[in-house]
């Protein structure tokens, strides 16, 4: 252990031997206390990408912009980047030279507080959290943003003399702790006067939708963990999926947008379900040494565990109630490798640094992205003799909006794979897309023609009607939603209610990282108004097209009526109503007119909002290039017929 970070043990535990002499306010302020050590500073060789994430918020600092992202992949050493931030970022005035460090759990503040006293023993260093209360004049405050809001214990702390606060899983930043500490220290809004604010994630997108916009104006650096395995500074990685079958389609969402965890337990955690897990972790990845298991709850803690016991493997567990001191214990046990299997929930998949795991089972399903980034991460970290980590991935029915290992490659979720690495996934996902598009142009494609260049890839309509008709492209987001998405053009989605005003996705064009938009736009009541609807207003922007969705959903049921929007609503299900069936008649000739056995009033709906958001446009540019490339071809034939005649011989003639 660094003499560092025995100065800190020690002064922790003696200032514990004598808080019976002291009052419990004198205890928890001297334990707080972090003193340094004496000897120099504990010296850290910084990896390219490191310093090249330090350069970038430097340097984003220096023109000015005050509220930062970093987007690191979990095991990049975000608490290395941070430690060397402090001493860099410079200082705004002589009084402004203090640095604030939130978390939100425990293990996270004392982490950054050890990586603290290594880097500077010559500064101060306290801890705000629970019964350890700082003096608000360190050089580098630790805090648990539970503890900073709780009271008046915030009110210590001078923002004119801090120059830095650095937010550790940044994903959280925008809950309400945060923005109330963000507040405090004018960084609500970025102001000439605030310290520097940097938060670091590995998900830096949230789940419910909310904005990360409120709290951070840019992300200034991202490394994927894709990048890194490809760099080796990550554990490659090898994914199964296996489908269990469990029937989720009934389980409903809980408050932050993931399944509500009761309900998901008492589905996944049934004996059939966990025979399933378990025979596959003994099929796939049995002789691994080292295997972290993610489960809903304490219930379906108890039962895998108990499933393994009676396939003869042994598997201890960890939970939130599992007492500090019997965690460690197990942990420490498992690290060294004296038992294969540690299942638990929601204990590991922040923070966490078991770099001997070589195994992931993720038995529960997830709706949401940045959770099962969290998970996975747990596995990434090189460690001797560790030549990859097998991610086991236990489907359930595809039908609800679940998050799956291959929808981090922007594959479909549906899509199972059987030992399949990074290169493996990367390859599937460029032959699933080519497939896509291949099949597509099939089923759109009503006649034969001549085969046109491998090059253009188009699809051919024979009216505006057969165009509105196809759904092919409304698969993917209603993988990910239950709500009555419609594809109205490429890369572009809207949701509409009855009123007319809509909600639409659309990706944003022209940058070099494609991110996704969500806006809403809105029908305006007054008729004197040149244009129907009101200026459409930005709800989000995500660096993913799966996050854009929850975002929108989040935003949708939050305004909109459910009935309106779900298109598992049973008005769907019933004959289209005599207006929608005119509307959709003009497209169609006399002598093929629908009737209201024809359609349902659902997909009369979707058409009709395809109609009014572009299809008619869509198919004049879809018509113009089939006519241009119609043009092309017989140009090229009537080339290659008079190359032909041309082509005349010198020499003899030969007799027929």
């Amino acid at each position: 252990m660094p003499p560092a970070s025995r100065g800190w043990l020690i002064t922790f535990y003696r200032s514990r031997l004598t808080s019976k002499y002291l009052g419990h306010r004198q205890f928890a302020t001297a334990a707080s206390k972090i003193q340094p050590a004496v000897n120099a500073p504990f010296k850290i060789q910084l990896r390219k990408y490191q310093e090249e994430c330090i350069q970038a918020v430097l340097t984003n600092l220096k023109e000015g912009h005050k509220r930062l992202g970093v987007s690191l992949a979990t095991g990049a050493g975000k608490t290395v980047i941070f430690t060397q931030l402090i001493d860099r970022v410079e200082p705004p005035s002589e009084s402004a030279s203090q640095t604030l460090i939130l978390a939100h759990r425990q293990e996270l503040v004392e982490q950054a507080a050890r990586h603290c006293t290594n880097a500077y023993p010559t500064k101060t260093v306290e801890i705000e959290m629970g019964s350890m209360h700082a003096s608000g004049t360190a050089d580098i405050t630790v805090a648990s943003v539970q503890s900073i809001i709780s009271g008046d214990r915030i009110s210590k702390f001078d923002p004119a003399r801090f120059k830095l606060l650095l937010v550790d899983e940044a994903h959280h930043i925008v809950a309400p702790g945060y923005m109330k500490t963000l507040e405090y220290f004018r960084l609500s809004q970025a102001q000439a006067d605030s310290p520097a604010l940097v938060g670091v994630s590995a998900t830096l997108s949230r789940f419910d939708g909310m904005r990360l916009g409120a709290a951070i104006d840019q992300i200034v650096y991202h490394k994927d963990y894709i990048d890194m395995i490809g760099e080796n500074w990550l554990s490659d990685v090898m994914f199964t999926t296996v489908q269990s079958k469990a029937d989720i389609s009934r389980v409903k969402k809980g408050a932050n947008g993931d399944f509500q965890p009761a309900e998901l337990s008492s589905v996944v955690n049934t004996d059939a379900i966990n025979e399933i897990t378990v025979r596959s972790w003994l099929a796939k990845a049995g002789g691994r040494k080292s295997t972290l298991v993610f489960c809903v709850d304490l219930a379906h803690v108890a039962g895998l565990t108990n499933k393994f016991r009676e396939h003869g493997v042994e598997a201890q567990f960890v939970t939130g109630n599992t007492s500090k001191q019997e965690r460690s214990a197990r942990l420490d046990s498992f690290r060294r490798g004296e038992f294969p299997v540690l299942v638990n929930c929601g204990v590991f998949t922040e923070g966490t640094d078991i770099p001997n795991i070589d195994c992931v089972l993720l038995a529960r399903p997830t709706r949401s992205r940045n959770l099962l980034v969290q998970m996975i991460g747990r596995g990434m970290r090189l460690h001797p003799g560790k030549k990859d980590c097998h991610i086991i991935d236990m489907v359930a029915s595809l039908e609800t909006g679940i998050v799956t290992t291959p929808t981090l490659f922007g594959l479909d979720p549906s899509e199972l794979v059987d030992e399949a690495n990074v290169e493996d996934m990367k390859d599937l996902q460029f032959r699933q897309t080519d497939e896509a598009s291949q099949q597509r142009r099939a089923k759109a494609s009503t006649q034969t023609s001549a085969p046109v260049p491998r090059t253009v890839t188009f699809t051919d309509y024979d009216s505006v009607f057969d165009l509105i008709a196809d759904t092919s492209e409304d698969l993917n987001i209603r993988i990910l939603s239950r709500n009555a998405w419609v594809c109205v053009s490429q890369d572009k989605y809207i949701l509409t209610n009855s009123t007319g005003s809509y909600i639409r996705v659309e990706k944003d064009l022209g940058e070099v990282d494609s991110s996704w938009t969500v806006t809403e736009t809105v029908v305006l009541r007054s008729s004197s108004s040149k244009s129907p609807y009101m200026r459409p207003r930005q709800i989000s922007r995500n660096l993913s097209f799966t996050d854009a969705v929850h975002a929108a959903d989040t935003f949708a049921q939050s305004k909109y009526p459910t009935q309106l929007i779900s298109r598992h609503q049973p008005w769907r299900d019933t004959p289209a109503t005599n207006g929608q069936i005119m509307f959709l008649n003009k497209l169609r000739s006399k002598q093929d007119q629908l009737t209201a056995d024809d359609i349902t009033k659902g997909k009369a709906g979707d058409m009709i909002t395809k109609l009014k958001h572009g299809a008619r446009g869509r198919f004049a540019d879809l018509e113009a290039e089939r006519k241009r490339l119609g043009r092309m071809k017989l140009k090229d034939e009537q080339a290659q017929a008079l190359k032909g005649r041309e082509q005349v011989s010198v020499g003899p003639l030969i007799a027929g």
